[in-house]
This record gives C-alpha cells, structure tokens and sequence, in this order.
C-alpha cells in the first residue's frame, strides 16, 4: 500500500496522506514525497490545483512517525531531519498552483505544519490542530516553522499553542485563522474541497500566483534568522530521548530539562 496517494481528476490535484493504521504519521519518504509531488505539478499544465488530505476521518496526518527518532543523538540528526521537512513545506509554499489541505480529525505536529503552509484549509467539526511536543517529545520547531506560525496566527498565539500543548478545535481553529471553514463530516469536508478547489482554478492564476509568492517573501525575513542551535539543543537533549522513548512505550515522560 502506498503511503501517498496521488490522482489527478478534471485538473484537480488529490495529495492523500495514506497511513490510516497510523493516524497517517508521516515518514521521512512521505515528506519527500510531497516535496518531489509539488514539483511535478508546478510544470504540469494539467493540474490548476491541489488538494492535500489524510485517508479516513481519524486523523489529517499525527505528526512525524515517532519511532523515526529513536536513533536520532547528534545535532546533525536533527538539523538533516529539519532540512527535509522543509523542503517539503518549501516546496508546499513555493508550487504556483492553489493548494488547500481538507482537515478530519487530529492535525499535530508535522501534519499541522503542512497544513499551515497550504494556501487555504478547511476542517471537519471534529478537527483539532496543534503543536503538542511540550508534553510529547520535548523538542522545538525549526526557526522557518515558528515564522510561518507567527505570520499566520501571531506570535502570541504560538506561544499559547506550544507552551499549552493543547489543541485547537474546529471552531476556534477558525476564528484565529488556522482554519476558514469547518463542515460537518468528511464526505462534505472533501465535496467542499473540490468545489473550492475548481473555484480557485478557474481565477486568473498569475494573480493567484503573485499574491501566494507576495506573502511567501513577507514571511522569508522571520525565517532567515538562525535557529540550528535550539534545534540542536533540543534534539540532542536527554529529555528528547526520554519524550521518544516514553511515547513509544504510552506512558508519561519524565522531564528533567537537561
């Protein structure tokens, strides 16, 4: 089984996150993947649009698979994991065509961070969005995560979302932005999709694409400051391991900041 789903119908891109078993957790070939997928369309006149979602109504995608971090020890373990992750997100934000995540249930971690990026995100109503690594793992988002964060809901809110840990449900996910409509299932989660979808592919695409690249270089000045080092220090930290190794075994992690 293919851990991403691609079809093309009647021009409109469908990205499926296709690891229901798994709350569609993304692996490391996932992400590059996706990054590989939205350089395929950015040059295929076929395709005006693209929508990205998870397989089933558990969840969008639950963040990276954990159990991928079990052998991470060194800063360049983490700063290679960031980098890939990125480029995805990159090429999410760079490809010129509209794209719009359509969000059921749970959208954590890496999963929210590649909702975050898409142009438009719907959800169902018992959709919830967040960073939880504060009670989960113990590690930080990269210096680019936090900036596409702060653009899109502020900073305050980050602060609010990764210190709490919490997540974000459908309607509040709304009014501060995370999301611009929530539907009542997923079956109307994806008709909406689609229809949003078609509408945005038929608007003049140079002025869609003008507006997307305008706000992708409003954003660049945040993500050009370095972050490698709290990267580092929290991919290379003991509680790191200890948040890996706790979530895998489903028991509370047992933090000591160092």
């Amino acid at each position: 089984m293919e851990d991403l789903l691609y079809e093309v119908r009647d021009g409109i891109g469908f990205a499926t996150l296709n690891r229901p078993q798994a709350r569609n957790a993304l692996t490391f070939p996932m992400y590059e993947r996706l990054a590989a997928l939205c350089g395929e369309i950015a040059s295929d006149a076929g395709v005006r649009a693209l929508i990205v979602t998870g397989a089933g109504d558990r969840a969008f995608a639950a963040g990276t698979d954990i159990s991928q971090f079990r052998d991470f020890r060194t800063a360049e373990d983490a700063l290679a994991y960031e980098a890939r992750v990125d480029r995805a997100l990159t090429a999410i934000e760079e490809c010129p065509k509209p794209t719009v995540a359509a969000i059921a249930g749970a959208c954590t971690g890496g999963g929210a961070a590649i909702a975050a990026v898409c142009d438009m995100r719907l959800g169902t109503a018992d959709a919830r969005i967040g960073f939880p690594i504060a009670k989960t793992l113990g590690n930080c988002l990269s210096m680019a995560n936090y900036a596409r964060l702060a653009a899109l809901v502020g900073p305050a809110r980050v602060i609010d979302l990764v210190y709490t840990a919490r997540l974000v449900g459908a309607e509040e996910a709304r009014s501060i932005g995370l999301l611009s409509e929530v539907l009542p299932d997923r079956a109307a989660l994806l008709a909406r999709a689609e229809e949003l979808a078609r509408t945005l592919a038929g608007h003049a695409p140079l002025t869609l694409r003008a507006t997307k690249e305008a706000m992708r270089r409003l954003r660049l000045a945040a993500r050009a400051v370095d972050g490698d080092d709290l990267v580092a220090m929290c991919f290379t930290s003991a509680d790191f391991r200890e948040g890996v190794e706790s979530f895998l075994a489903r028991r509370p992690p047992r933090w000591t900041g160092a």
